[in-house]
């Protein structure tokens, strides 16, 4: 039976599988061949790990896009409400078409390399494995590196959900998601500082009472 469904058979090309991050779940049964489970899970950590870069990347442009813009003196890409342009709040018309140039040219190019990569057959290639590890980060032992496949899938699932959460936060409220949750994006210092007075007030109303 399927990990993450329990009341639901888990697939055959999965429960054969020994994917990091594999818990039965493919209820639309996508995936019929381990050649296709394979070309999934190449796509799902290329998509992962672009939400774990946009999961910090969208908040810190929020952040700090005024002030960059305005030492370069350059026009400020965020909206009235401080929103990044995307495609709900609109304003990617902004963004330098030399930009986009050199973003689809990179991702291609890193693209073509991965594909090239996987279809060479190497004995140690595995989803997402493009030789990339300047800091030399990657456990050398099989556990170690088992865990580290682990936590990026799980990492980049979440993030993947988190960005989809900024999209429709900031299309539904019309904020910016540091101002909407503020407390997610300041030091935590300042959190520390705005709990403190927080109970200081709520103690002097309950004297006061």
């Amino acid at each position: 039976m399927s990990e993450s469904i329990p009341f639901l058979k888990c697939p055959a090309v999965l429960l054969e599988s020994d994917l990091a991050g594999n818990v039965g779940f493919d209820p639309l049964g996508l995936a019929s061949s381990e050649e296709q489970l394979l070309d999934y899970r190449e796509a799902e950590i290329k998509h992962a790990r672009l939400a774990m870069l946009a999961a910090i990347g969208w908040p810190v442009s929020e952040l700090e896009d005024r002030d960059i813009a305005s030492y370069f003196n350059a026009p400020s890409v965020l909206d009235d409400g401080d929103r990044v342009p995307s495609i709900l709040n609109g304003g990617l018309e902004q963004i330098d078409p030399r930009f986009w140039g050199f973003c689809l040219g990179m991702t291609a190019a890193i693209d073509m390399y991965g594909v090239s990569k996987s279809r060479r057959g190497s004995p140690d290639y595995f989803p997402g494995n493009l030789g990339f590890d300047p800091l030399n980060l990657f456990p050398p032992d099989r556990e170690g590196r088992e865990n580290m496949k682990l936590a990026e899938i799980k990492h980049g699932r979440v993030a993947m959900l988190g960005v989809l959460g900024y999209v429709f936060e900031e299309y539904v409220t019309k904020m910016a998601v540091v101002d909407d949750t503020p407390i997610l994006f300041q030091p935590i210092t300042e959190t520390v500082e705005e709990v403190i007075e927080t109970v200081e007030e709520a103690i002097s109303v309950s004297f006061l009472l």
